[in-house]
Parts: structure tokens; sequence; C-alpha cells
């Protein structure tokens, strides 16, 4: 098959299934993972998230375009291509990119490899953060007072570091500025971090399922300096306790603790 076609339009069993799953509003990314579970061994049922947007994005003006967009979780008319918008000029220096991130962390294999964002709140004068595990989607809100790069930082780290090292490895970031502080949380967490590219959040496409889900709670226009730390806790607390299909219908929580067993197993 040549590069410049579109497998879905070729493979029309690829393509019901990914509709299929608009419709149901799955994003991108789990449709990818729930095809490598489903048929592991069929190299047509096989695709990775980024062809699926490009797919969708493809005709974007087109009627059926548009209606595909509206079905993503999370959509932007105008996607903006990250191979014309990476040569912008880096607002946050010494930042190292999700291109030099070892490949095995795409795989999901092990704990310990972090996506973090910022939630913003009404008019932008409020945020939260959020940190999510990739491989057991263990959700971690942080309360926030502002938005400058030392005070994210630091209240990132001081709930990181409660964690054990092994599963606070890595963190992959977009490119808020709030994360200019970067250098000195690595320092002071041991964690490597990396920079998905500008305009590009399905690259962090836990982060951001995860947060649509803390949208159920806290919808667009909530006042996060009103919103409690036992409320931010109570969330936290439900989401890390509901089942996952992602997860074969196991919890984030469930999930931890089987990495913490193991990690105690070895040491044992």
């Amino acid at each position: 098959m040549k590069r410049t076609q579109d497998k879905i339009n070729s493979h029309p069993r690829l393509k019901i299934f990914i509709y299929r799953s608009l419709l149901k509003g799955t994003s991108p990314e789990l449709m990818a993972g729930q095809i490598k579970v489903l048929y592991p061994n069929d190299p047509i049922m096989s695709i990775s998230y980024e062809s699926i947007y490009k797919h969708i994005y493809r005709f974007r003006q087109s009627t059926l375009g548009k209606k595909l967009i509206k079905l993503l979780p999370y959509h932007h008319h105008k996607r903006r291509d990250k191979r014309k918008y990476g040569i912008k000029k880096n607002r946050i220096k010494d930042q190292v990119s999700i291109d030099d991130r070892p490949k095995y962390i795409e795989e999901r294999l092990e704990a310990g490899h972090l996506e973090g964002d910022l939630m913003i709140g009404v008019a932008h004068k409020s945020a939260i953060g959020t940190i999510v595990d990739r491989k057991t989607r263990f959700l971690i809100i942080v309360k926030i007072n502002n938005r400058k790069s030392k005070t994210v930082t630091h209240e990132f780290a001081k709930l990181l570091n409660k964690q054990p090292q092994y599963l606070r490895k890595t963190m992959t970031y977009d490119n808020g500025i709030e994360m200019a502080n970067h250098k000195w949380l690595s320092k002071k967490t041991g964690m490597d971090i990396y920079f998905a590219h500008p305009y590009s959040s399905w690259e962090r496409g836990t982060n951001e399922n995860t947060n649509g889900l803390i949208r159920r709670f806290l919808p667009k226009g909530t006042d996060f300096n009103n919103i409690s730390m036992e409320e931010l806790k109570n969330i936290e607390n439900n989401l890390n306790n509901r089942p996952r299909k992602v997860l074969g219908f196991k919890t984030p929580n469930q999930m931890r603790s089987e990495e913490i067993n193991k990690m105690n197993h070895t040491k044992a």
C-alpha cells in the first residue's frame, strides 16, 4: 500500500470499527489500543491513533469531516500540523522533545511513566494540575494557587515525591509555560521530563481523556479557586476506583496495587 493512501478508506472492516467507536465517544488513542487487543494478529486491523486523527482531519471542511470532528471527545476544527509549527522558537529553555523519549514508553509495558497538564478554570483565572500514569491510569490531582512555574512545579514535586521512585520515572507534558521550571522538578523528583509537540494533545491522550472525565465533575466555567482540596480528593478517589474497559475492567487503584506488589515481590 502506498504511504499516501488512507488505510481506513481502503479497508471497510477497519472503517466500520473506527466510525462505530467514534459514535460511542471513544478517543482515537483508545481505539488504537482496543484494536491491538481485539485483533492482535490481523495486519488489516492495525492502526496508530495518529493515523486515525489524520483520517478524521483530512477533509475537515467536508460535511463528513465536520461530523467526524464533532464526534471526537476533544475536537478542534483547525488541527495544526506539528511539523509546520515545530520550528517555532521554544518558550521553555532546555526542553527535551517527546521525539527523544524512549520508544518502549509508548507500549505501556511498565508503570511510572506519567503525563501531566493543567486544567484551566473560568476566565483563565484559576487552574488545577493533573498527573496520570500511562499504564495504570492512576490519577493525581494537584491544587495550585496560581499558574506561576515555581508554584506549579513545587506543588507537583510535593505530590510526586509521595510516590515510590519506581512509580515516577518520566513525565510527558505539553508546552505550557508553567513547566519552565522543569529542570528543578526533574532534579527534585528524579524524573526525566519530556515535552509533546505544540498543538499535539493526542500525544498525551491518556491525560486528555482523564481531564475529560474530571470535567464531568468540574465542567467548563468552574472557578477552581472555589473548589476545596477535599472535593478534588473525592473526584480523584472516584476516578481511581472506577473500572476501566481499557484496563480489562480493573480500576486504576487495582492496577497500581499490582505494580506495587510486583515490585515488592521482586525485592523479596
